[in-house]
């Protein structure tokens, strides 16, 4: 059973951020599909790799080097068909929280969401687009987010949160243009994982109703679906878990 037959038959996929909750049940999920054989399981530490078709490795984020290696060794057997970005960042300890007001901006916390939501999944694309498989369907993704979208705003708030997965959408809508010209069967994209029950959301989602709080099996299995309909013409978009486009 597959959940990506619109991809070509032995699949070789990479995932960064492969610890995380939703990478560690894409991992699952990828390592029980029929039409993968290879699976990369990247993290700066901690990915599973005891799963059948799963080969761990090292990767950093803020270390374009550590980037470049990894690249190179997810596809130094076979081109790459599908590479998911799965790391992301909102709050870290006390110091590191979403702003309520403008009065909370400060440089430092701006410039580490940037980093990570925006400059990485950046390096990433960077090393590992010129990777993917041509002449059939490939696809890049990054885990992006509904508050992300400037059109969508209506509550103010979350002031680098925001700005940072702004910023994302606009970098994958800019390499999905260069990437189409000469991979024009290839598909770059931003995915809204829902709100997903993982270290990322749990200090926010005590008042969300429980049917819209998904666990990250189930949210994976709702981004890999919608990976498999998406198709060239929708590259460069942003994509909600039940597959309806999120306006920038």
């Amino acid at each position: 059973m597959s959940l990506l037959t619109s991809f070509s038959a032995d699949c070789n996929v990479a995932v960064i951020g492969a610890s995380g909750g939703i990478g560690e049940a894409m991992l699952r999920l990828l390592s029980d599909d029929s039409r993968v054989a290879s699976i990369h399981a990247l993290a700066r530490s901690g990915a599973d790799g005891s799963l059948p078709k799963v080969s761990t490795g090292s990767i950093d984020l803020s270390d374009e080097g550590s980037i470049a290696t990894a690249a190179q060794l997810a596809a130094k057997n076979d081109a790459l068909d599908l590479v998911i970005v799965t790391s992301g960042i909102l709050w870290e300890g006390e110091d590191l929280r979403p702003e309520k007001s403008m009065r909370e901006l400060d440089l430092q916390r701006l410039m580490q969401l940037f980093a990570v939501n925006a400059a990485g999944p950046a390096l990433v694309a960077k090393h590992f687009l010129p990777l993917l498989r041509k002449n059939s369907k490939t696809l890049f993704a990054s885990l992006s987010a509904r508050v992300g979208s400037i059109s969508d705003n209506r509550l103010g708030g979350w002031y680098s949160y925001r700005a940072s997965k702004a910023a994302l959408n606009m970098l994958l809508k800019t390499f999905a243009i260069e990437h189409g010209r000469q991979w024009p069967d290839s598909v770059v994209a931003g995915l809204h994982p829902g709100t997903v029950d993982t270290a990322l959301s749990q200090p926010y989602t005590s008042r969300t109703p429980k049917e819209t709080l998904f666990s990250p099996a189930t949210s994976a299995r709702h981004l890999l679906k919608v990976m498999n309909q998406l198709s060239p013409e929708d590259s460069g978009g942003v994509f909600a878990w039940d597959g309806s486009r999120i306006q920038y």
